[in-house]
């Protein structure tokens, strides 16, 4: 398939989609690697995930602001769960965001049981519909994600742990109806991970990880017909692991063993 104006027209939403995915991701996924919670992007996505499967079960239209105040409800209510269990349970905070993921995708399979499209629904929930991102929508999610930015740069150090969970729970909500879960997972954790070991201009690196793998991938994708956020996904991951190999190695900074408890 040739990239001819029709295909770059449904091309630059999904890219500019996925940029304002990367755009959150990076720096939480960077905390989320220090605290040893990487897990959580995918409780809190598919708890999220859950709450549009409820909405979309009681007939709510699936692009109301209804649906997206019961996904946004729902993972703030995990958020607040998994800051009582961090405080409760720090040193299990692992396997509690782990049990919380099974939980949530169980009862998304029930609640999809009777529905003749939940097949359909369900793989949406993972995969997502990143090349049908709506340009209409896209200015209202990137303030959303800007705000974010602002509090979690501006307020980073006396944010404390429910400030953030909720920031976390904000831009996994907007994320996931985005790009789907396995794509929200691959932002949040592959950026941080190639980067880990090469600590110089961190960000610019790990940015630039997550731009060129969703630019690979979903030029890849219109290429070859292949799904782009299965694609977007291999290139991303082919492209950290390029880099996190040929990239030097300027040494982890010291763990941050506190940060869960502040």
């Amino acid at each position: 398939m040739n990239l001819d104006a029709a295909q770059f027209s449904i091309l630059w939403p999904a890219l500019i989609a996925g940029l304002l995915v990367t755009a959150t991701h990076v720096p939480l996924g960077m905390q989320v690697l220090e605290r040893g919670i990487v897990f959580i992007d995918l409780a809190v996505a598919q708890v999220a995930g859950v709450g549009v499967i409820l909405a979309d079960t009681l007939g709510w239209e699936a692009t109301g602001i209804a649906v997206q105040i019961a996904a946004l409800g729902a993972a703030l209510a995990c958020a607040m769960l998994l800051t009582w269990t961090d405080k409760r349970w720090p040193d299990v905070q692992e396997a509690s965001i782990g049990v919380i993921f099974v939980l949530a995708s169980n009862a998304a399979i029930l609640l999809l049981a009777s529905n003749p499209h939940g097949g359909e629904r369900l793989k949406d929930l993972l995969v997502g519909q990143i090349l049908w991102a709506n340009p209409a929508h896209l200015p209202v999610q990137a303030l959303a994600s800007a705000i974010i930015l602002a509090l979690w740069f501006g307020l980073r150090e006396r944010i404390g742990r429910i400030g953030f969970y909720v920031l976390f729970a904000c831009a996994v909500t907007i994320a996931v109806q985005l790009v789907g879960l396995y794509l929200v997972f691959s932002t949040l954790v592959v950026p941080a991970l190639a980067t880990y070991y090469s600590r110089r201009n961190r960000y610019i690196k790990a940015y630039g990880v997550g731009v060129l793998g969703y630019a690979v991938g979903l030029a890849a994708s219109a290429l070859t017909d292949l799904p782009s956020g299965s694609m977007i996904v291999c290139a991303l991951v082919l492209i950290g692991a390029v880099f996190a190999l040929f990239a030097p190695r300027n040494g982890p900074e010291p763990a941050m063993k506190s940060v869960r408890r502040t």
